[in-house]
């Protein structure tokens, strides 16, 4: 019973990739790989199991959202993640984002402010077996020095402009991808790139997320 609801689940993922993902001009394998790999039924309620693939966001704890799947996607392959990447992810959430990127990356550190949420998260990725993610509850918006510079960095929360310090955290030819613009509206991702003491900016797709929230 229990294998026939996987197999229902896997192919619910597979239409999803196909038609909201791909369909929508998300073009890297790598990153549709990941995407029909990761179980986000997974990451949701028991109750919303049956929603998790269809392609918009979904409740989670804490007054949080799962982000909708072609946004993961579309962040992901902005970001261009290789094989030997360390990736640092900013607002963990359920922990979907961070198993895209776990298959992408060498490494993962998210970052996550919510307690209840960090170590959910945490739990769903050890019993999946993304061992190369680790979750830190802590304040995201100052990124996480202790393991920095990183090859890249996905923040899932809204800023009014460009964070410096997630910036600085960047390695040499490091991508940081971020929605940006006013808080009570809609916003814009944004990626980043940073080479040597210099950096570029380019927008790509409004979305709208939650702000990036910081420690007082």
């Amino acid at each position: 019973m229990a294998g026939a609801a996987e197999d229902r689940h896997r192919q619910r993922r597979l239409a999803m990739v196909r038609r909201q993902i791909e369909g929508r001009g998300v073009r890297d394998p790598r990153v549709l790989e990941a995407m029909r790999s990761v179980p986000r039924h997974r990451f949701v309620a028991r109750k919303l199991a049956g929603d998790a693939y269809k392609d918009h966001p979904l409740p989670i704890a804490a007054g949080q959202t799962i982000s909708q799947p072609y946004i993961v996607a579309l962040m992901a392959e902005a970001a261009a993640i290789g094989p030997q990447d360390r990736v640092l992810e900013v607002g963990t959430g359920s922990g979907y984002g961070a198993a895209v990127l776990a298959v992408l990356a060498d490494s993962v550190v998210s970052v996550e402010r919510h307690r209840k949420l960090a170590d959910s998260a945490a739990r769903v990725l050890g019993d999946l077996g993304y061992d190369n993610a680790a979750v830190v509850c802590a304040d995201g918006s100052q990124g996480y020095r202790e393991e920095a510079p990183f090859d890249a960095v996905v923040v899932t929360a809204a800023a009014s402009g460009i964070p410096p310090r997630l910036v600085e955290q960047l390695a040499d030819g490091g991508r940081l991808v971020i929605p940006v613009g006013p808080l009570a509206f809609s916003q814009n991702l944004t990626l980043v790139r940073r080479m040597g003491n210099q950096t570029t900016s380019k927008k790509f797709c409004p979305v709208r997320f939650v702000p990036l929230i910081e420690e007082s």
